[in-house]
C-alpha cells in the first residue's frame, strides 16, 4: 500500500511506502509520550486496544494544532496557513471516506472503523485552528468558550466512543444510553482554559491573549501590563477568577465520568485530577504564569494514581 499525499496536502515526487498497522501505532505512541506526559500516563491504564485508539486521535489532533503553532508555521503568511488549513480539512474528509496518505492516517483509519465517530468534531477542531489565524484577542468568554470547544471539547466528542459506556446503565431493556457529550466536551474546554493559564507567558510572546478582555478592565488589569507580565494584586485577583472557573468546568465535567465503561473511568480519573492539579500548581506559584512553567512533577502524578482508582469505582 502506498500513501498519496504527504504531510501538508502537497503531493510527494515518489509513492511513499505505507508502514505495517503495528508500526504506525507505534510512531502514534512515541508522539503521544513525547509530547503530553500527563495524557499519555493516563492512556497507560486503558486496554491496549483503546489506549492505541487515543493515540491515534491525540496523533491527528497534534498534527492539526501544528499546522498553526509549530515553529516552521510561525514563519508562513496568514495566506499560506489559511491555504493550508483548507488542505487539512479537504484531507480530513477523504480520510473519513477510508482514503489513506501515511501511516498516521492509518492508524486513524484503522481507529475510524474501529470506533466510528462524527465527522463534524474533527471539522470544529479545524475551525478551532482559522480562529487562531483570525484572531488574538477575544472581548469576552462567550467568544473565549466557542475557541475551548473548538480545539478541546471537540476532543471529548472524538473520544467518547472509544471510552464507551458502563453496561451497568444500558443492560435493563428499559435503560437508554446515557448522553455523556456534555460532559466530555466540558472536560476538554477544562483542559483549555488550564492550558491558557499555564501558557498566557508563551502565548504573549506570539502576540495572543486568550484571557477575555471585559474581565482584563473589570480587574483594573490592562493589556499593557500583561505583555510585559507585570505580577500585582489586580493580576492575582484576576487569576484567582480564571483558575475558580476552571475548576468549575472540571466539575461539571465529573458527573459523565461515572457513566463511562469501568475499564476507561480510571484512566479518564487520573487525566482530569492530574490536568486540574496543574491549577493547584498555578496557585502555589503566586499565579506566576510569566517566569515560572506550571506542571504536577512525576512523583505527584504516580502518588495520584492509587487516588483516582479510588474515586473510578463509584458510579
Amino acid at each position: 500500500m502506498t500513501a498519496q499525499l504527504c504531510h501538508h496536502g502537497q503531493r510527494p515526487s515518489r509513492p511513499v511506502v505505507l508502514p505495517s498497522l503495528a508500526q504506525a501505532y507505534e510512531h502514534c505512541r512515541q508522539e503521544t509520550a513525547e509530547w503530553a506526559k500527563t495524557f499519555y500516563l493516563g492512556t497507560l491504564l486503558m486496554p491496549p486496544a483503546k489506549r492505541r485508539a487515543i493515540w491515534a486521535i491525540y496523533v491527528w489532533c497534534r498534527r492539526t494544532d501544528e499546522l498553526m503553532d509549530s515553529a516552521e508555521a510561525q514563519a508562513r503568511s496568514a495566506q499560506e496557513l489559511a491555504e493550508r488549513l483548507d488542505a487539512w480539512e479537504l484531507r480530513t474528509r477523504e480520510l473519513f471516506n477510508g482514503v489513506v496518505h501515511d501511516g498516521l492516517d492509518l492508524a486513524m483509519q484503522d481507529t475510524l472503523e474501529r470506533y466510528p465517530q462524527p465527522l463534524q468534531a474533527y471539522l470544529d477542531m479545524i475551525e478551532g485552528q482559522r480562529m487562531d489565524l483570525s484572531r488574538q484577542r477575544y472581548t469576552s468568554f462567550a467568544e473565549l468558550e466557542l475557541y475551548c470547544y473548538r480545539v478541546a471539547g471537540t476532543v471529548g466528542l472524538m473520544t467518547q466512543e472509544v471510552m464507551g459506556r458502563d453496561a451497568a446503565y444500558t443492560s435493563a431493556p428499559w435503560s437508554a444510553a446515557p448522553d455523556t457529550s456534555d460532559a466530555a466536551v466540558a472536560l476538554g474546554i477544562a483542559n483549555q482554559l488550564t492550558n491558557i493559564l499555564r501558557d498566557v507567558g508563551e502565548d504573549r510572546s506570539r502576540g495572543r491573549i486568550y484571557l477575555p478582555q471585559d474581565e482584563l478592565a473589570r480587574f483594573g488589569y490592562g493589556e499593557e501590563q500583561l505583555l510585559a507580565g507585570v505580577l500585582n494584586d489586580n493580576w492575582r485577583a484576576l487569576m484567582r477568577f480564571q483558575v475558580t472557573r476552571a475548576r468549575q468546568w472540571f466539575a461539571r465535567s465529573e458527573a459523565g465520568v461515572r457513566w463511562l465503561a469501568p475499564d476507561a473511568r480510571w484512566p479518564v480519573w487520573a487525566s482530569l485530577r492530574l490536568y486540574r492539579g496543574i491549577l493547584d500548581v498555578i496557585e502555589q506559584q503566586n499565579y506566576d504564569v510569566f517566569n515560572k512553567r506550571a506542571y504536577v512533577p512525576r512523583t505527584g502524578k504516580l502518588l495520584d494514581l492509587p487516588l483516582s482508582f479510588v474515586v473510578a469505582q463509584v458510579r
